[in-house]
């Protein structure tokens, strides 16, 4: 997953308006056209790629179901898991939205940071070092989970 993610770093908006080619190609894989923030949509296409039917969203929300999100606001929410994994989905929450609204992959963990792979991250598709801080929560969309269906 995180390969298919680190492929496309450096993809850059065309105009600084959630558009261009690559772009669109995220935006299309979740049904929207350009124009919309795509860092959810990003996230579903590396899963796509990577032959994983969901997450398949782009509202940034959507992609912290109850039985995925493992930890929340600093704590570990799940008594089954104990370690962040890479390609897991990491939220940003905003104040003034009152919701997640930035989304990428963990890359890797560097002791209180997070070494991340995000869409919409400065018009572009780039790596950032994020303090677990400001992480409001962490998703499992590989392991499979016989309570979703």
């Amino acid at each position: 997953m995180t390969t298919i993610a680190t492929a496309e770093l450096g993809i850059k908006e065309a105009t600084g308006n959630n558009d261009g080619k690559r772009v669109e190609q995220y935006l299309r894989y979740t049904n929207l056209g350009k124009g919309h923030q795509w860092c959810a949509a990003f996230v579903s296409w590396c899963y796509g790629q990577a032959g994983l039917t969901q997450p398949r969203n782009p509202w940034s929300p959507a992609l912290f179901p109850n039985a995925r999100t493992y930890w929340k606001r600093g704590k570990f929410a799940n008594l089954q898991i104990r370690e962040f994994a890479i390609a897991d989905v990491f939220g940003i929450y905003s104040s003034s939205a009152k919701r997640i609204n930035h989304v990428g992959l963990i890359k890797e963990r560097d002791n209180k940071y997070l070494i991340t792979i995000e869409g919409n991250s400065n018009n572009r598709v780039e790596s950032r070092r994020r303090h677990l801080s400001t992480i409001y929560a962490l998703a499992d969309w590989i392991t499979e989970n016989q309570n979703l269906n």
